[in-house]
Formats: C-alpha cells, structure tokens, sequence
C-alpha cells in the first residue's frame, strides 16, 4: 500500500470510488504514521502489497457475500489480505481447520488439500478482517488505530450500494458490525467464532454454508462453490 492520499490503484475503480475519501481523512493519515513506525521497529503482517487484497480480488460490484474476521494472522507467513485464509502451502490455523470441518459437516465436502480461499473471493465473498494489519506474533496488536473506521467504511458502502447481500458474522467481533447492516436490505447470518475456543459452542452445525446458497439461489443467483 502506498503512502499517498490517493486511493491505491489495486482498489479497482468500484471500491475507490466510495473509499477514496477515506485516505484524504485525518485518521488515515494518522494510521499510515503509525504503519510506517511499526514497521521501522517490527515485522508487519501482511506484506504492504496484500494488505488491501480483499478489495482488490472482489470488486465491489461483484460482492455477493460478506465474511467479517477480526484481524490477520500473525505468524510467519500465514496472512495475505484475505481473512481466514492463509497461502497455499501453510498449514491451516486452527480456525481454518474448523471452517473446514463445518464445510465437510453443512455440505460434505472434503478437507481441501490447502488453506487459500482465494477460489471463494473469486466468485464474490469478501473475505474481510475489521484490521487489515498486526504486528508479528501479537494479536490484536493494530486494533484502535484507524484500521476499523475504514472498514465500517466498506461495509457501510455495501450496505447502502447494494442488496441482498449475506453476511456472515462469527464471533461477538463481528457482530457488532450487525449495526451497519440495515436487515431490510440484506441477510445476516451469526454464529460464534471458528477459534477452537467457541467452535463447538455453535459454529459446527451452523449450517451458513448452505444456508447462503439457498439465499443466493432464492434470489435467482448461482451459489458459491465453497472447495477452496
């Protein structure tokens, strides 16, 4: 990501025209500052090349469902701009894992051979964290400083541009973001998080794999063909 005010070309023209405004704000050029001094100090995931990735793979007008995660992931090489996923290659987080094992549960698929969900953002699922980055190995690290506004910026755009979206929020982080999304317009789906803490609480058996389909589908659109 650059350090201009400019929205970064990768944003598409879709996403820079209802975000642009946001890099010219004082926020954001106050989380730019703090970027440049983490990384001055700290390794800094992901790389500034995919830290705007999940825009940059589904464009604002081909979004068809939204997936909100908190933030990325903070071990060596796992993040890469997509929420929940990690490169091909990388073992699958524990969270991973559990998507998987509720894919093989809601749909009977098998656990796939790698963690990239890149094939689901390609058919429109915005794979999307509430903070786009984190120091290495500390989670929650670059929680507060800006990352949030701009992404309740995204969703707002979404929520307001377009309709019948789905929303799947898991865990109490993302949905707090139920607020943003006016429930006459789209579809929201919760469940507790996919961490190995909650996942047995209610995110195995939740069935929002299938469930977004058949919304899709209700609305006369294809459904999203979840192997990764």
């Amino acid at each position: 990501m650059t350090t201009t005010t400019a929205p970064p070309a990768e944003l598409g023209p879709g996403w820079s025209r209802v975000l642009g405004a946001e890099f010219t704000k004082p926020y954001f050029r106050a989380l730019k500052t703090f970027l440049e001094e983490e990384r001055s100090r700290h390794r800094v995931f992901p790389a500034g090349r995919d830290i705007l990735r999940a825009f940059a793979r589904t464009p604002l007008e081909a979004v068809r469902v939204v997936i909100l995660g908190q933030d990325p992931y903070h071990g060596e090489g796992q993040a890469h701009g997509l929420c929940f996923s990690v490169p091909a290659g990388v073992p699958p987080p524990p969270s991973l894992a559990n998507i998987f094992a509720e894919l093989q549960r809601d749909l009977g698929l098998p656990r796939p051979a790698h963690g990239d969900l890149g094939r689901w953002a390609d058919q429109g699922v915005l794979l999307l964290n509430a903070t786009l980055t984190v120091r290495a190995d500390q989670a929650g690290s670059h929680q507060g400083r800006g990352w949030e506004t701009f992404t309740d910026a995204a969703i707002q755009a979404l929520a307001t541009e377009r309709s019948g979206l789905v929303f799947l929020l898991w865990g109490r982080h993302a949905q707090r973001k139920e607020a943003l999304v006016p429930p006459d317009r789209h579809y929201v789906l919760k469940a507790p998080h996919p961490s190995p803490l909650s996942a047995h609480r209610g995110f195995i058996g939740c069935g929002h794999f299938s469930a977004t389909n058949e919304i899709l589908q209700a609305q006369g659109l294809p459904p999203i063909d979840w192997r990764p």
